[in-house]
């Protein structure tokens, strides 16, 4: 985990062995993302959001939270993570996002500047891309996802399945997979930069609590999402329906 992202440029450090396996069994090297202003220490603690660049995400939200309502409090990084731009051709809209990020990383003071990472991971690649991410989420001491609308969320489930404590907006399929208090922490109003704020300081400064979330998402994603427990639900449902 550690070897992948010093290869990848977001932790400081000799990557060593930056390999992954692949689905063949084969063993491979994680190469270099686009990382603006990083890497960050290697004993760094990171909150993190991994998301498409896209206006619905919110990643300027997340960056003006962290510097407004985090930085100030922690010592904590952000790293805010998604595909390399040129590399989703059919989304015009996530270079000028990127670009705004990138205009608004540079207004920085440079002491908050360096606590912040616009992680660019490479998609030609989809294995070396999901060793990244999941290096990334496993890394995190905490994960974000203030999205404005959202579907299922699956990088909540992702987190969650890796026993990460997850803060996350109170839209769309997100509620379905965290329960409040138990699970993560939903942040009812996703534009409230204060209350996601307040919420992320909270798990990073009272570390037990934050670590039972961690464990409880995994056993509520064992129970609840993954595939044979669709397919009991699945199989259920035919029941009720034939009787």
């Amino acid at each position: 985990m550690t070897a992948i992202l010093r290869a990848s440029g977001i932790l400081q450090g000799v990557d060593g062995e930056a390999t992954f396996t692949r689905h063949d069994g084969t063993a491979a090297r994680a190469r270099s993302a686009q990382v603006g202003d990083g890497p960050v220490a290697a004993d760094a603690r990171i909150v993190l959001q991994v998301s498409r660049w896209d206006r619905l995400k919110d990643p300027v939200g997340v960056m003006d939270s962290f510097v407004r309502f985090i930085a100030p409090r922690t010592d904590a990084c952000l790293v805010l993570a998604g595909p390399a731009a040129t590399s989703v051709i059919d989304d015009p809209e996530q270079p000028e996002i990127l670009e705004d990020l990138g205009r608004r990383h540079k207004a920085m003071p440079a002491a908050t500047r360096h606590r912040v990472v616009i992680a660019q991971i490479p998609m030609q690649d989809k294995e070396e891309n999901a060793a990244i991410v999941n290096a990334l989420q496993r890394r995190a001491d905490v994960v974000v996802q203030k999205s404005l609308a959202e579907g299922f969320g699956l990088t909540v489930s992702e987190a969650m399945w890796k026993r990460r404590p997850v803060v996350a907006s109170r839209v769309g399929g997100i509620p379905d997979q965290i329960e409040q208090g138990k699970s993560g922490i939903l942040v009812d109003d996703a534009r409230d930069l204060r209350a996601f704020g307040d919420a992320v300081v909270g798990l990073l400064q009272d570390g037990p609590p934050a670590r039972w979330l961690g464990v409880e998402a995994r056993h509520r994603v064992a129970r609840k999402f993954i595939s044979p427990c669709h397919l009991i639900e699945q199989a259920r449902l035919v029941v009720d329906l034939v009787s």
